[in-house]
């Protein structure tokens, strides 16, 4: 049941963040199918792929106090949108949508741990 409430509210984060940021936005056309289907796309990208690129980047992640993690959250969220009907309008539209979406996320996980619906994960 985690996984599923985990997959619905990253959908749910995806969505909003094209209802609020005119960078990201998904092809014309695209029902809930797609947009589930990006958002496991995403955490499939986040589990696999996203911990090589930090380790790779990890000597320009120490110079720059983390901020570089920024630049990877935005190639993660472009290869997302390469796979799937997401679309980014370019590498920095992917930048400051991972940042909202980010955001986005921390927001709906504090609503669901408000209303108890987290599953008590502590």
């Amino acid at each position: 049941m985690g996984f599923l409430l985990r997959l619905l509210v990253n959908a749910l984060a995806l969505y909003l963040l094209t209802r609020v940021y005119g960078g990201v936005s998904f092809a014309p056309g695209a029902d809930v199918v797609s947009v589930v289907l990006a958002a496991l796309v995403m955490g499939i990208v986040n589990a696999l792929i996203r911990p090589v690129l930090l380790l790779l980047s990890m000597p320009v992640n120490v110079l720059t106090l983390g901020l570089f993690t920024l630049v990877v959250n935005g190639v993660v969220l472009w290869l997302v949108a390469a796979v799937t009907a997401l679309n980014v309008a370019g590498f920095g539209a992917a930048i400051v949508g991972a940042l909202l979406l980010t955001v986005i996320s921390w927001v709906l996980d504090a609503v669901l741990g408000v209303a108890g619906l987290d599953g008590d994960r502590t």
